[in-house]
């Protein structure tokens, strides 16, 4: 990466939300705490859906997709925040930034995606579920997760590349928790029509696509719910959509408040809206998943309450 850099910049000042020694302090532990709340969160629902063979079904699995690629996604930019809050030296190299923006852009379109499969299997499931078994195989669900993931190696390294030839001057200062693409390229003294030419048309592909995509598999599965003729069957086959849509909702809510408006209005209060989505939607998961999912709290259940009995035998 550091071959396309034009400008000779070296490294960039991560500073923050606030620069305030006490502020700094009181956000260092309520971010600590929000990741290990979210490293535990996320990794207790894979080793539940691992260990338990009656949650390998195509819903567990994108939803232990979802959970790895929060992981993933907060560890890319929490980590060095915090090492940010505790010390004085706030610089990250240039290759460092690119590396985080290339994750970062990367893991929200995958994360994107993996919550479109999951809109898809619930509409098979709902609309069809006597071709469920067949239309969702093992092998089909693996294929589907393979797309995304390449969809969004590739939508990275198209962002990442492009930043590359982009000339950074003057102020290396970044009033913000992590390498983020409006930030950088705000930051630019050349020219970036490129670069909002072809965010624009890759983010409508990537985003919008899969939105509309959810929409119309929910209009589906609304009009299947409405035409089952007991109640309590079609609370339980919404049940089964009401976390994916909550949790669909939280991720397009707090994107949509970052990235719906020109670059140029884009300012340090967007921060508040970029750690909704970059840290408490990761947080958040596995909560509305697991709040009332009587498989998960059974496989928790059984996972927890085993490993307890291994210790006193």
């Amino acid at each position: 990466m550091d071959g396309g850099n034009q400008s000779g910049v070296s490294e960039f000042l991560l500073l923050g939300i606030s620069e305030n020694p006490e502020q700094q302090r009181a956000l260092f532990w309520m971010f600590l705490s929000m990741y290990l709340v979210t490293v535990v969160g996320n990794g207790l629902i894979l080793l539940a859906i691992g260990s338990d063979s009656r949650l390998h079904t195509p819903m567990y699995f994108f939803l232990a997709s979802l959970s790895f690629t929060d992981l993933f996604f907060v560890t890319n930019t929490i980590p060095k925040m915090l090492v940010n809050l505790q010390s004085q030296n706030k610089a990250i190299s240039y290759a460092g930034c690119l590396t985080q923006l290339y994750f970062l852009v990367s893991l929200v379109a995958l994360d994107n995606l993996i919550l479109a499969t999951m809109a898809y299997d619930r509409y098979v499931a709902i609309c069809r579920p006597l071709h469920y078994t067949t239309a969702m195989s093992p092998r089909f669900c693996i294929s589907l997760f393979a797309l995304c993931w390449a969809l969004s190696v590739l939508y990275g390294l198209i962002h990442t590349l492009l930043m590359t030839r982009v000339t950074f001057c003057g102020s290396q200062k970044i009033h913000y928790i992590f390498c983020e693409m409006y930030v950088l390229l705000r930051l630019a003294c050349s020219n970036t029509q490129i670069n909002h030419t072809v965010l624009t048309a890759t983010g409508s592909f990537m985003f919008l696509t899969p939105f509309g995509f959810m929409i119309m598999s929910y209009v589906w599965i609304v009009r299947a719910i409405l035409r089952i003729p007991s109640a309590s069957s079609k609370y339980k086959a919404f049940s089964t959509c009401a976390s994916h849509l909550a949790v669909v909702s939280l991720f397009y809510g707090t994107l949509c408040m970052v990235y719906l408006q020109p670059l140029h209005t884009y300012s340090m209060k967007d921060s508040v809206a970029t750690v909704m989505y970059a840290v408490v939607t990761p947080m958040m998961n596995p909560f509305i998943y697991s709040l009332r999912n009587k498989d998960i709290h059974g496989a928790l259940g059984r996972l927890l309450l085993g490993r307890a009995f291994q210790r006193l035998t």
